[in-house]
């Protein structure tokens, strides 16, 4: 690892100790409500003995969604403590999971053509570019493998979604590919177990831009079949609360792609 990835596992470690919210595992779920929550799109298809990566997304959350559906299940992250929780909701709900500490950006661990689905919940803002990720997804990947990925959406990730002045939110910072968004944020406000709030040390945490995430897919050779924005479901919602801020500024992008091969020519 280097020293962005040693930084980060120990932002995510503290997290997680903290057992902020989006940390803990779902240790109350049903088939029904992990097929709805994890697959709303249907764009997975039976999951019943696939070979599913969950990519630098611990926390028994997603995974566990994966393995009550039959799924095969490895997950790779770099903390520990994250791994951890995977391990305890495959030990809740009794099926097998893999755990793997490592990189995303290094899967040398995994054979070529290993997973049928990789599946990246919002991880990949905390690596600074993107290319050797989806390199490594296009090479873990059989023909025809599914990659689901989210991340911050590079339009609004600079939209402090706090400085509501009643009129609008503000919009500022570089658009450059790379940017790295947390030397304007050092600090998340985080939510503990009893309802209070604490500052703590954000990850690393970097822009990336809509054309270099599509362009670098492309290039992989995986081919774009879905796009989701991630909005409010609320139908008006408060002026300066975050369901507001997600009905004018969308703060997360979904891409569902499909490794083709020979769908550009060789380089």
């Amino acid at each position: 690892m280097d020293e962005l990835a040693r930084y980060n596992q120990a932002r995510w470690d503290e997290l997680a100790r903290a057992r902020v919210e989006f940390t803990l595992p779902l240790l109350d779920l049903t088939p029904a409500i992990a097929r709805q929550r994890l697959d709303p799109e249907t764009m997975f298809g039976a999951l019943a003995g696939k070979q599913v990566l969950c990519l630098a997304t611990g926390g028994g959350q997603q995974s566990a969604m994966f393995g009550l559906l039959g799924a095969a299940v490895t997950v790779l992250d770099l903390s520990a403590t994250q791994l951890q929780r995977d391990e305890e909701a495959a030990a809740h709900y009794g099926y097998p999971v893999r755990t793997v500490q490592g990189d995303m950006r290094d899967l040398s661990m995994f054979a070529d053509a290993s997973f049928d689905l990789v599946y990246q919940a919002y991880s990949i803002n905390f690596v600074p570019t993107v290319q050797p990720v989806f390199r490594e997804v296009a090479r873990v990947l059989q023909p025809g493998g599914l990659y689901q990925l989210q991340w911050a959406n590079p339009f609004t990730q600079s939209v402090d979604d706090q400085a509501w002045d009643g009129e609008t939110y503000l919009l500022h910072h570089p658009y450059v590919d790379g940017f790295e968004t947390s030397t304007y944020y050092p600090t998340w406000d985080i939510e503990d177990a009893d309802g209070g709030w604490q500052q703590m040390p954000s990850p690393r945490e970097f822009r990336h831009t809509l054309s270099t995430v599509i362009n670098e897919l492309v290039a992989n050779r995986l081919m774009i079949v879905r796009l989701r924005e991630a909005t409010s479901t609320e139908p008006n919602p408060a002026p300066g609360t975050w369901e507001h801020y997600k009905s004018v500024a969308p703060p997360y992008l979904t891409i569902w792609s499909l490794l083709r091969p020979d769908s550009l020519p060789q380089p």
